[in-house]
């Protein structure tokens, strides 16, 4: 049996894509209860997912299909039912252009009764459902449309979730608390709104780069609030240990010396192992004493749930299907939902490979197999069980808030200096960008204007070094006598630093006539460990860094080839004069070339890109 529903709307697929196909946030919207599935792996590698619930007095148990979509275009999905009057039930959705910028939406509910009572059931339960999804789609559609601008947090129109006594007040109190810092920017009445009102499925892995965009802020802006808003105790923080296939987090955890090695995904059936600047990500929720969260979710394998995955179709033994995708230039992995052999494809533009799917994994179908279909992608399954096989896109998501990421921020460094790995433990990073900072006669500053005059002077210094680190995006690691060292996560914003420093410095009315100052910048791989009770950077790079800033004489910068051969710092040091130089450096065997930037002023750097710290060119 089925029931269809269809609309117009004056918004294109892409726009409405995003909304309409999170099932997780349209299930929550409707009011269906969260769950969680019993997964259970089989034989074969694959795993038989198995929900329980109970709706209208019956009580049902489900063996729960794996969703079907093409990415922008279509989603399907059954369960199978071993108790309730139902054998299948599962929705349709499709999604086209109207070919005048709208977009024509197909919404359908299919079931199968197992008696006259599912006949009957299935038809009210359909004509519920389909008025509940009817007037959030409208809501939806009418939220990305900016009807509800401003006045409107969420995509729907949702009931006041339930709150312990006194959680408004004590939210209240929390946000001006956070405001009170240096590092609430603001937003502490903000964040509280929507600790109250914001949708549980968006709360329970809060990322603050998406905050950012939601709330119209610069990147840094909503991270350092969302630190403070834990500082305080009105958000939790979580270290999330991401999946590589289905990039869920499996494993989550309060302290950063808490993090495993390792974890164990039962959605994907695999170990795998944790990779600090790729699927090590922190995340937010609400503190239980402010908005308690349920566990489980509302929907658990949506296509929102994993947007990397642009196909994934449910085949049977023996099955071939062409699948209609365009699919965009990108590097791509054609697998198996379950462990197996995996392909990886630099697809530029002509054909897709098609993907022949065996009880071992994933091959390239020799294009002589299968005939021809214009813009589509060939499935066939030779395996002699149901599987879904998937393409999807071998970018990580820049909405992540990574660990080296939070770890180069002075909020974290200065609300969470207690934060390290566990003893023993170190996490490898591809890169860093370190700058190293120290004073030019500093030792004559004391003879000449009295200790106590200079200290207050090295003093002051070391605070607007450590303003102009946080103003791009970098965090102070430590300071060594009259030294500073910082780590930035991109070499641009460590070389525009610097230029600033020097220019500050430099400047009379700062007061620092009598200051010297010398730079230098290098960029690299390196490993994060625990010294001192604080999280540091060891190996050449750190070493690499120390050594050029002794190379720089005082008023200039002095950066390694690596850095200013980056394409954004290029871009900065257009207009700076500058001369390249070679030295051999101590316990390194060959001579070092490096950059030394001679005229160092502000008006003359390329200025920083404003807005969101993900905007600045890499």
């Amino acid at each position: 049996m089925r029931r269809t529903w269809t609309w117009t709307f004056d918004l294109p697929p892409d726009r409405l894509w995003p909304l309409l196909a999170d099932t997780n946030r349209f299930n929550e919207a409707m009011g269906l209860p969260p769950y969680e599935l019993e997964q259970t792996p089989q034989p074969n590698g694959t795993v038989f997912r198995r929900g329980r619930g109970k709706a209208a007095g019956f009580t049902l148990e489900w063996e729960e299909k794996p969703y079907e979509w093409i990415a922008g275009r279509h989603f399907r999905q059954s369960r199978l039912f071993t108790k309730g009057p139902f054998r299948r039930f599962g929705p349709v959705f499709d999604l086209e252009s109207d070919g005048k910028g709208g977009s024509h939406v197909t919404y359908a509910l299919e079931w199968e009764p197992l008696s006259v009572v599912g006949r009957v059931f299935g038809a009210r339960l359909a004509e519920q459902a389909g008025e509940a999804v009817g007037k959030r789609t409208l809501e939806a559609v009418a939220f990305a449309r900016g009807d509800y601008e401003g006045s409107r947090l969420t995509p729907f129109e949702l009931p006041p979730p339930e709150l312990p006594r006194g959680a408004r007040e004590r939210a209240g109190a929390l946000a001006r608390e956070i405001d009170r810092g240096p590092y609430g920017n603001g937003l502490g009445a903000r964040i509280a709104d929507i600790v109250l009102k914001g949708m549980a499925a968006d709360l329970t892995h809060l990322k603050p780069k998406a905050l950012a965009d939601d709330l119209g802020v610069p990147s840094r802006t909503a991270i350092e609030a969302c630190l403070a808003a834990v500082k305080v105790g009105l958000l939790t923080m979580k270290w999330d240990l991401l999946c590589p296939n289905c990039r869920g987090a499996k494993l989550s955890v309060s302290a950063l010396s808490e993090l495993p090695r390792g974890a164990h995904c039962p959605s994907c059936n695999i170990d795998y192992e944790r990779d600090f600047e790729k699927n090590v990500e922190l995340t937010f929720a609400p503190a239980p004493a402010v908005r308690p969260l349920h566990d489980g979710g509302f929907c658990l394998s949506g296509p929102m749930g994993t947007p990397h995955v642009a196909v994934q179709v449910l085949l049977q033994p023996g099955e071939r299907r062409h699948v209609s995708a365009d699919l965009p230039p990108v590097s791509y992995r054609l697998r198996t939902l379950h462990p197996g052999v995996f392909v990886d494809v630099e697809y530029e533009s002509g054909p897709f490979p098609g993907l022949r799917i065996t009880a071992s994994g994933v091959e390239v179908l020799n294009a002589m197999d299968e005939p021809d279909v214009a813009a589509s992608v060939a499935f066939v399954n030779d395996a002699d069980f149901e599987l879904a096989a998937l393409i999807e896109d071998r970018t990580w998501a820049r909405d992540a808030l990574t660990a080296p990421e939070v770890i180069s921020l002075q909020a974290f460094r200065d609300l969470f200096a207690e934060a390290t790995l566990r003893p023993g433990d170190d996490a490898g990073v591809s890169q860093v960008a370190l700058l190293f900072t120290d004073l030019r006669g500093s030792t004559a500053l004391y003879e000449r204007v009295g200790d106590a005059a200079a200290y207050n002077i090295v003093r002051e210094h070391f605070a607007l070094l450590a303003a102009i680190v946080r103003e791009h995006d970098g965090a102070v690691v430590k300071t060594i006598g009259d030294a500073v060292m910082a780590s930035f996560s991109d070499p641009a914003r460590a070389v525009r630093a610097a230029i600033a420093m020097q220019g500050e410095i430099g400047s009379s009315s700062q007061g620092f006539r009598d200051l010297v100052l010398k730079v230098g910048v290098h960029a690299g791989p390196s490993v994060v460990v625990t010294l001192n009770d604080r999280l540091d950077y060891f190996g050449s790079t750190v070493n690499m860094a120390a050594r050029l800033q002794g190379e720089s004489t005082g008023g200039d910068i002095v950066l390694s080839r690596a850095v200013a051969d980056d394409p954004a710092v290029r871009e900065v040091l257009a207009a700076v004069p500058q001369r390249q130089e070679t030295v051999a450096l101590k316990g390194f065997a060959e001579p070092v070339g490096f950059v030394r930037l001679l005229d160092v002023r502000l008006d003359r750097a390329t200025p920083p890109v404003h807005g969101s710290s993900s905007d600045a060119p890499r």
